[in-house]
């Protein structure tokens, strides 16, 4: 039999102020969006921490941020981060186990319900929406009986378990995939010679003609390898004087804000039509030269970012910039096309296998939150 249940029933706030000591070092929680849980936040001295008093939490709580509740920031604390310290905007509340299991509430925490009860009970204005605590513990769920809810935590435990064992797999046939790219592709180059950039795959520029009236769809692209993304489309009047420049399929693309930290990637087909300001760079591999897909693995690799690096001079982030001249100079292993080809070749077999894996992966991914909709359905109301 489900019944109704007051969440203040079974929620019972925990007030274990302390004051931290200047020379101890205390863990630190954040609470991550859409019920993806809580994690280390980092570690601080007392001394750094400018409250006077924290809240200790402990292993078992429920935890939330009274700001981004309505987004799903909240979460059982672990073992790991027992005794952290938190600030009364993440107020933490003890689970009456014999009402509720913890982990039925954690598993129930995570459906659109639960964060719609969050959200039902933020009020606020738009920069200043919080949680209010006697609004939300006057909120209701239907909670099964005890052996229920074991069952359910149970089925939902098992399934999640085979989940991540399965994304563990994959995992670790992702790195030996890697791992068997990158010692093919120090075969290829090994005792290959070296060009600079200039010669093997020269920057192109394709200048646009801004008209006032005109679309100017830009193209992005993504650090760490993760090749294109689609920006809003421009208008000639937001475009003003900015320079932009066509970008063509099979283009080497550089941003040059970011090449440091890998955001080089190859103009796809669907970016067909696309421009990008003066802060991407196109290069065109010479055809009888090398090939973009052979370079991209280059740039991609330590070595490849380090050179990348070399030729982006300055401090952190926006400070760091690709050179023009310095990427031009930049000398490239260059065997023979032959073998550039078979590694195309063995590249594109991996591609395909990454895709499958995604596609399997996705599947996997929608296997829980399909479970937990099944399972819970519609079951917050209003007190």
């Amino acid at each position: 039999m489900v019944l109704p249940l007051r969440v203040g029933d079974f929620l019972r706030r925990s007030d274990d102020w302390i004051e931290p000591l200047p020379d101890e070092r205390y863990k630190q929680i954040t609470a991550r969006l859409w019920g993806k849980g809580l994690t280390l936040r980092g570690e601080a001295f007392g001394s750094e921490i400018a409250a006077s008093r924290q809240i200790r939490a402990r292993a078992g709580q429920f935890l939330l941020s009274r700001i981004d509740a309505r987004h799903g920031a909240y979460g059982i604390v672990p073992e790991e981060l027992d005794d952290a310290l938190v600030s009364n905007d993440f107020p933490c509340f003890d689970i009456d186990a014999e009402s509720v299991l913890p982990g039925y509430f954690l598993w129930y925490s995570r459906t659109d319900a639960f964060i719609d009860l969050c959200r039902r009970s933020s009020e606020g204005s738009t920069n200043r929406v919080r949680l209010k605590e006697a609004a939300f513990l006057d909120m209701r769920i239907e909670v099964p009986p005890l052996a229920e809810q074991q069952r359910i935590v149970a089925r939902l435990d098992r399934v999640a378990g085979l989940v991540e064992a399965r994304a563990r797999a994959t995992a670790a046939m992702e790195a030996d995939l890697q791992a068997m790219l990158a010692k093919a592709f120090a075969r290829c180059i090994d005792s290959a010679p070296r060009r600079p950039m200039a010669e093997i795959a020269p920057l192109i520029r394709r200048p646009v003609a801004i008209e006032p009236d005109g679309e100017y769809p830009e193209l992005g692209v993504r650090s760490f390898g993760r090749g294109t993304f689609h920006k809003p489309v421009l208008s000639g009047v937001d475009v003003g004087s900015k320079k932009l420049f066509q970008i063509v399929p099979g283009d080497l693309l550089f941003n040059i804000v970011f090449a440091w930290e890998g955001a080089v990637a190859i103009a796809q087909p669907e970016d067909a039509g696309r421009v990008g300001s003066h802060r991407f760079l196109t290069c065109v591999p010479e055809p009888t030269s090398a090939t973009a897909d052979f370079l991209l693995f280059y740039f991609q690799s330590p070595e490849g970012l380090q050179r990348l690096g070399e030729a982006s001079p300055g401090g952190a982030g926006r400070n760091r910039t690709l050179g023009l001249k310095k990427l031009e100079a930049i000398e490239v292993p260059v065997p023979p096309l032959e073998t550039q080809h078979w590694f195309d070749s063995l590249q594109a077999k991996a591609r395909r296998i990454r895709s499958i894996r995604a596609a399997s992966a996705r599947d996997a991914d929608a296997l829980i939150p399909a479970l937990l909709h099944e399972i819970f359905g519609d079951k917050a109301s209003a007190a």
